[in-house]
Formats: structure tokens, C-alpha cells, sequence
């Protein structure tokens, strides 16, 4: 029986589920953070009130730092909002969209020996074009990242290639010949909800993207289409 567009859509939630779950470890990072900083200069700043004399130009240097983490954290609270499919977004540039997801996925994908290289090309340059929803980018990126990351055999890196101005292109590649980390082979235990190419088919068509998969290597246009 063939999937109706209400299950495909179940199925799409589904992996946008996995995929965040995925990222919330980096996203966590960034709002413990600045609460880390915070706590440690209340407790500078209580000892210098309570000093004597007190030194205000140190107070106003904690009170500066405070108030600086303070913003970042409440960037990061707010950044969250960007990953809802029904916020209104101005677009973005397909490095910042690069810069993003790789910074958020690097360290988890460290763990498991494979690395992230991103093609020098993908840089930022001057005049970029905005791609309009930039929360369904994002999952559609970190689905390609994953689908390479749970399928393809012994994978070593995951190199993020540009096609032409308008598109992006992610190769599996293999590790070298007695490459294998017996540390973290040992720890990488089977995923119980991979994503496989059904998943990346169902996000994908979901959102309105077309994307293709070619072997280990996955491409798409940053347009839906």
C-alpha cells in the first residue's frame, strides 16, 4: 500500500525529531555556557561588594561580563526558534548554512571518527543569495549528514562539496587502509533510528526539496523544486 501524503508528512515529523535530538547536545552547549560564566562572576562580584574597600572598577568589569553572557544566552534561547518550519525566516546564504550545521554536528561526529571537511569554495563571499526557510535547509542538511554518517560503510569523513551556485553535494569518504580507531569502533553502537533513505526521501519531499542519492553521496538544490 502506498504511503499517503498525511503519513509521509508522520514520517517527516519523525526524522526532524531524530535530527534535532541529534543536534540538542550543541545547542545545550551554547545556553550552559554563558550560565557557567555567569555563575562564576556573581561569585567574583559578591566578594568584591563585600570587600573594603570596594573596587568599582572591578565590580563594573563583573557587572560588564554578566551582562554579556547574559545576551548570549538569550541568543541561544531565542535560536531555537529557528528550527520551526512555521517561522518566518529572512533566508540564508548557503556558507551560513554550511558554517552552522557543520559547527553543530563536528564534535558528535569526532566521537565517532569521522570528520567534517567542508570544500574551501564554501567560504563566505560577498553577495551571496538568501535562500528562503532556513529551518527546513538546516533539517534537510543534517539529513544528508546523517543518512552518510548511519549508511555509509566504514566512513571516515564526510566531505560537503558545492554544485554550481545553488546546490550542495555530501561524499562519503572511506577511511584509509588500517585507519579503523578500536576506541571508538567499540563505542559506536548501532542506531535504532538511522536514517536510511526512506527517512531522507520522506524529509525531503516533505518540505518540497528534491533530492538525490548516488551511491554514498547525497545532493540537493537549495531551491525547493
Amino acid at each position: 500500500m502506498k504511503s499517503s501524503p498525511g503519513a509521509r508528512s508522520w514520517i517527516a515529523a519523525g526524522v526532524r525529531h531524530e535530527l534535532l535530538t541529534r543536534a540538542l547536545p550543541a545547542l545545550r552547549h551554547d545556553m550552559a555556557a554563558p550560565v557557567s560564566v555567569v555563575r562564576m562572576a556573581v561569585l567574583m562580584l559578591k566578594r568584591q561588594v563585600a570587600a573594603n574597600p570596594i573596587d568599582r572598577a572591578a565590580c563594573e568589569e563583573r557587572v560588564a561580563l554578566i551582562d554579556n553572557q547574559v545576551s548570549e544566552l538569550v541568543e541561544a534561547i531565542r535560536s531555537l526558534r529557528d528550527w520551526e518550519l512555521a517561522t518566518t525566516d529572512d533566508g540564508i546564504t548557503r556558507s551560513a548554512l554550511v558554517a552552522q550545521c557543520v559547527n553543530l554536528m563536528r564534535s558528535a561526529f569526532d566521537l565517532h571518527g569521522v570528520t567534517l571537511d567542508v570544500d574551501a569554495a564554501l567560504d563566505p563571499q560577498e553577495d551571496e543569495a538568501r535562500w528562503p526557510a532556513a529551518a527546513a535547509l538546516r533539517y534537510l542538511f543534517l539529513g544528508a549528514l546523517g543518512y552518510l554518517h548511519d549508511g555509509a560503510a566504514e566512513a571516515g569523513a564526510i566531505r560537503v562539496e558545492p554544485v554550481g551556485t545553488d546546490a550542495l553535494r555530501f561524499v562519503a569518504v572511506p577511511r584509509e587502509a588500517g585507519g579503523a580507531n578500536p576506541v571508538l569502533d567499540a563505542h559506536r553502537a548501532p542506531r535504532a533510528l538511522a536514517i536510511d533513505a526512506v527517512a531522507l526521501q520522506n524529509l525531503a519531499e516533505d518540505m518540497g526539496y528534491a533530492i538525490a542519492l548516488e551511491g554514498e553521496s547525497v545532493r540537493f538544490a537549495l531551491a525547493t523544486g
